[in-house]
């Protein structure tokens, strides 16, 4: 069941911040999401305990009719909003087109910057971004193998290539083996990646 709360605190200066918080079912626990958004200076949060698959929802409805130019749309984290990577962007695009930009906290997405149109620029364009991660993982392998060749040991995974692997994976249709094929990481350390990321959700709910 959507749910609107209020409570006042600082906004932009061209418009409100105006917060979207979900759970998947009833029984799981919202509110480190809501104290998170206000702590981000939300002045409303629209909440919904309902899968994310499901576009009609009805905080998310009234959330939609509620915001104004100039507003900005606080998520804690993309996956809150949508569930896959196609809806993301007719989301992106809606909203746009209404004046009203962005912001994922835990993916540090604003897209009133340059920075975070370009994150969705790039996620709307996965076939471009492929190639040009192909370049740079042909780069990556070939400073792997000199690295293996001083210390004789596998050199660590860059923890930017495991966050940008696993919002790919959250916010889109493509499988793990595909992502990592995509992002340059091994699978095994991208799930475990993944493991460690939901237990610190968990630890928050």
């Amino acid at each position: 069941m959507g749910q609107e709360l209020s409570q006042t605190n600082g906004t932009p200066a061209n418009g409100h911040r105006i917060g979207y918080a979900r759970v998947s079912t009833a029984a799981q626990n919202i509110d480190s999401q809501i104290d998170a958004l206000y702590a981000y200076g939300c002045e409303k949060v629209f909440s919904d305990k309902e899968s994310g698959v499901k576009t009609e929802r009805p905080g998310w409805q009234q959330l939609r009719d509620y915001l104004r130019e100039g507003d900005a749309l606080v998520v804690t984290e993309l996956s809150r909003m949508t569930r896959s990577l196609k809806h993301l962007l007719q989301v992106v695009e809606t909203l746009e087109d209404k004046g009203v930009d962005i912001i994922s906290l835990r993916e540090n997405i604003d897209t009133s910057t340059a920075t975070g149109r370009c994150f969705v620029s790039i996620m709307g364009a996965v076939s471009q971004m492929e190639r040009e991660l192909k370049s740079e993982r042909a780069a990556a392998g070939r400073e792997a193998a000199k690295a293996r060749g001083r210390t004789g040991g596998r050199p660590r995974t860059d923890p930017r290539k495991l966050e940008q692997a696993r919002v790919l994976y959250e916010n889109s249709d493509q499988t793990a083996a595909e992502v990592c094929q995509i992002v340059g990481v091994g699978r095994r350390t991208f799930f475990s990646y993944l493991a460690e990321r939901r237990r610190e959700t968990e630890i928050l709910k």
